[in-house]
Order: structure tokens, then C-alpha cells, then sequence
């Protein structure tokens, strides 16, 4: 725990057996409470690795559900077990598992109720190998997006987030996609509902076990995204209601 509050890490997984058992060595267990493994019906071993590293809790999907789909059995899972602070972590080792106390410690502390681990504050994106065509069009459409919906976010696409279980209790994430743009609709759910978001300069790592997407599912991804901002500014005008939206 920190500061009284349930901490519960969730590692929504899609053939991570390669990289979960170096991802999960690295969390900070003096703090975190809980880890939840979701498997989306991987072909590898993940959920073989993440019984043998200890993992208590463990989801496994007969069928793929997609990457939204994966989220929403984490935070399900998490709000279950009585999580007060959620923090999704990708267990592919692209991301450092060692932020997660201070990304826990801004919403244990009431500053904000929502982090996100930024890869584009500072040159973190670069430095680690993003591709220079992921680089330019994550921040053409983090300009668009910040344009649409009026906010200063580094970026909407990381795969790092913290969260308060009020955050989660009180937007409809379960209306959202089950594919990549989930992110993107729970990020407007949460502006929309009157939340802040903090962010926090986040090292990556970018090889060949990492997650990643190819290039036309790339462009699918940016056309929702682009969606998603352009329901959230109409319906913030009242000219549109969508249901993900409340």
C-alpha cells in the first residue's frame, strides 16, 4: 500500500512469455498490493510463465478479445479486488516497471486522479528506437487530438497509465471498442467527464519482443483516434450524442 491505498498493477498480455518474467522482477512489490495477468489467448506460454513467477490472479481469454477487450477484464478484475490505484503496465518490457511508485504517488497524494507515463516528454521515444514514421505520426496526431478536444496532453498513445478507482468507477470504459482505439475513447471518457490528467517523462524500449502494430493497422488506429476527438468535440457542442461518451 501507499499512503492507505490499494495498489493493483495489471498486465494485460498478448503472447508475453519472453518478456513477463523481466517485466514483473522489476515491479516494486513494497508498495504494489496486487498483480491481475490478463492473457488474450496468447500461442505462447504466458500463462504457464506467470504461474510459475507467482502471479496470484490470472485471466486467461479462450478466445482473443482484442487489445480493448483485454483492458476491460484488467480494470474489472482490479475494481473486484478492491484496487484504489490502477496501473496498467504492458508486460512486454517496453516500459520500466520502476515508475510505477511514482505515477502511484501523484494520485495517492490527491494531486491528480490519472497518470500517464509520456514517452515524448524529454527524447525517451527517440532514444529508444521508436521508428521515425511512429515518432511523426504520434505527434501529428497528438497536435490534431489536443486541437479537438482543448487539452496539453505530450501524448494520447502510451500503454502506461495510472488511475483511480473513482476514474474508473465513473467512466462507461466498458461501452468503449475492444481494438486499439479504446485508449484514445477512455482518455476522451475521462476529459469528458471533468478529470485531469498528469504525465510523467517515461524511458521506453523498443525490440523485437516488444508490442507493436504494423503499418495499416497503424493508419486504422489514427483514423479512429482522429473519430474519436471529432465525437468528443461534437458532442461537447451538443450537436452529437455518443454512447461511450455519456
Amino acid at each position: 500500500m501507499l499512503l492507505q491505498k490499494k495498489i493493483i498493477v495489471v498486465l494485460p498480455a498478448y503472447n508475453a512469455a519472453k518478456t513477463l518474467e523481466q517485466t514483473y522482477a522489476e515491479i516494486p512489490f513494497d508498495i504494489v498490493d496486487e498483480v491481475v495477468l490478463v492473457d488474450d489467448a496468447s500461442r505462447d506460454d504466458t500463462v504457464e510463465v506467470g504461474r510459475k513467477i507467482g502471479i496470484r490472479h490470472i485471466i486467461r481469454h479462450e478466445k482473443n478479445t482484442g487489445y480493448g477487450g483485454n483492458q476491460k477484464s484488467c480494470y474489472n478484475k482490479a475494481l473486484e479486488l478492491g484496487g484504489d490505484i490502477v496501473i496498467m503496465l504492458h508486460p512486454d518490457y517496453q516500459y520500466t516497471p520502476k515508475l510505477i511508485t511514482s505515477m502511484a504517488n501523484i494520485i495517492a497524494q490527491d494531486l491528480y486522479p490519472v497518470v500517464l507515463a509520456s514517452r515524448i516528454l524529454g527524447r525517451g521515444a527517440l532514444n529508444g528506437g521508436m521508428p521515425l514514421y511512429k515518432y511523426v505520426f504520434n505527434r501529428f496526431l497528438t497536435f490534431s487530438q489536443n486541437m479537438l478536444m482543448r487539452q496539453k496532453l505530450s501524448e494520447y498513445h502510451t500503454g502506461y497509465r495510472a488511475f483511480s478507482a473513482d476514474v474508473l468507477r465513473k467512466i462507461p470504459y466498458m461501452q468503449n471498442s475492444d481494438d486499439f482505439v479504446f485508449d484514445n475513447q477512455m482518455l476522451a471518457q475521462i476529459f469528458y467527464a471533468g478529470f485531469e490528467i498528469a504525465e510523467v517523462t517515461c524511458p521506453t524500449k523498443y525490440f523485437d519482443e516488444a508490442s507493436s502494430i504494423n503499418f495499416k493497422r497503424s493508419v486504422i488506429y489514427g483514423l479512429g483516434v482522429l473519430r474519436t476527438s471529432m465525437q468528443y468535440r461534437l458532442q461537447k457542442w451538443g450537436l452529437a450524442k455518443y454512447r461511450y461518451l455519456g
